[in-house]
């Protein structure tokens, strides 16, 4: 019998110190320190006006526009309350109760809690030394009994990137039978030569499902709104739990204005990944081994990192063994986590350098174009 799941509040990953100052960044959920586009505003503000309409019964358009951008069909695509929803839909539907779970640990919150929600049974493989998912040591959990694995790429909450080489290896061991999410999320942080063809992976694997969200470049966390594509006959069973009058207008209004307006996005993705690079740069430099990360946020390894962050105000998602992890790309959080950090006992009492404090300044003061590369 599966046992009652308490989501963590608001899915924070951690709480600020007993006594510590009122909370000054919340950098837990791996948010974009920036609001929407404006011409995405713009676009929800003109849906503001049929709010007392309902939506599609079941959503026709959003697929449709997805597809046309992914270069899929549309019975190919199944959208939902961010990839979350989607997953849940993915996890209700496609193992049955009782089989295995196989996934990295420690990952996405959502999963192992979900896997509990529906009574799979979780079956966590560690990381490797690095940091990384370990590949093998997943595919040798997968027994006739899994009835489902889920692949972070980049890797939540590390950062890491599986080698397309070893996913599609990795991919070909896997029985067709067992259906494998592959969680990409973080996908537009990529860098080029890290990027592979989805289609020609789902085109290669049909027991794949490339999951995706809005949440996270396109800074749509409040929409919820996410999707997966892959084989037909898949996504068919995914959609039977499609729920009615679940997508909003908004959510087609918020897509088309992101999708036509890529050049901005391009220009907030360089801003964020600039800061990664800025501050694991100096965290390094500062003793803490930060892994190399593909994503909007950083994997802060060391059993002091997370209580001494807390006492400075700065909620993280915490983990049991102190580590932390944190969304990046607000310079002034960035600014705030390096004091704390290097303020801590075991930093020796090093200060932030002068130069790297002037490059931090140097990419607060870049503000993208609000209009450059808008289509009409």
């Amino acid at each position: 019998m599966t046992q009652p799941v308490h989501w963590p509040s608001g899915f924070r990953g951690s709480e600020v110190a007993a006594g510590a100052p009122t909370i000054r960044h919340d950098l837990s959920l791996s948010e974009n320190p920036f609001p929407p586009l404006p011409s995405v505003v713009e676009a929800l503000e003109g849906c503001l006006e049929r709010a007392n309409r309902y939506p599609e019964f079941l959503p026709r358009q959003l697929p449709k526009v997805i597809a046309d951008h992914v270069g899929v069909r549309p019975d190919q695509v199944v959208v939902g309350a961010g990839a979350t929803g989607v997953a849940m839909q993915i996890m209700q539907t496609l193992p049955r109760a009782g089989s295995g779970f196989v996934y990295a640990a420690p990952t996405f919150d959502g999963y192992p809690i979900m896997a509990n929600m529906i009574g799979l049974r979780p079956v966590a493989v560690p990381l490797d030394t690095h940091g990384r998912q370990d590949l093998w040591g997943m595919a040798r959990a997968v027994d006739e009994r899994t009835g489902l694995i889920a692949l972070c790429r980049p890797h939540n909450p590390t950062g890491t990137v599986v080698p397309a080489s070893e996913l599609k290896a990795f991919l070909y061991s896997v029985p067709v039978k067992v259906p494998v999410v592959l969680d990409e999320a973080y996908v537009e942080f990529l860098g080029a030569t890290d990027t592979l063809d989805p289609l020609e992976l789902i085109g290669r694997h049909p027991n794949v499902l490339v999951l995706r969200t809005f949440s996270k470049a396109y800074g749509l966390a409040g929409l919820r709104i996410g999707y997966a594509f892959g084989a037909p006959e898949l996504v068919r069973r995914v959609h039977r739990l499609q729920l009615p009058f679940g997508v909003p207008a908004t959510a087609v209004a918020a897509v088309r204005a992101s999708y036509a307006a890529e050049a901005e996005l391009g220009e907030r993705i360089l801003r964020i990944t600039t800061e990664r690079e800025l501050l694991r740069a100096e965290l390094r430099r500062g003793g803490i081994r930060v892994p190399r990360s593909s994503a909007n946020f950083l994997y802060l390894p060391g059993r002091d990192i997370a209580p001494a962050l807390a006492r400075a105000g700065i909620v993280v998602k915490r983990y049991p063994d102190g580590s932390a992890r944190i969304a990046v790309g607000d310079p002034a959080a960035d600014r705030a986590v390096l004091h704390a950090l290097a303020t801590r006992p075991s930093a020796g009492g090093r200060s932030l350098r002068h130069e790297d404090s002037r490059l931090l300044e140097l990419t607060a003061r870049y503000e993208p174009s609000a209009v450059r590369g808008r289509r009409t």
